[in-house]
């Protein structure tokens, strides 16, 4: 994989009829979780991209420089 200086990622939000909200980071397939508040969501959804790109650098799928969204 090439080593990028700089990535970002793309979160789209939208508010269900029932009150809740989806969160989605679109460049990371399955990234979406919902919470009882856009900011909720959010903040759910960034700490699941983390975990995630964590997980890849632990198993050599991906370098440090993809990491920099942060």
């Amino acid at each position: 994989m090439s080593n990028p200086t700089s990535t970002s990622f793309t979160i789209e939000t939208e508010q269900e009829e029932e009150g809740r909200w989806i969160a989605e980071i679109l460049e990371i397939p399955g990234a979406l979780v919902y919470g009882a508040s856009q900011q909720q969501a959010v903040a759910q959804v960034k700490a699941l991209a983390l975990r995630v790109i964590a997980d890849k650098l632990e198993h050599g799928e991906i370098d440090l420089g993809l990491a920099s969204f942060i």
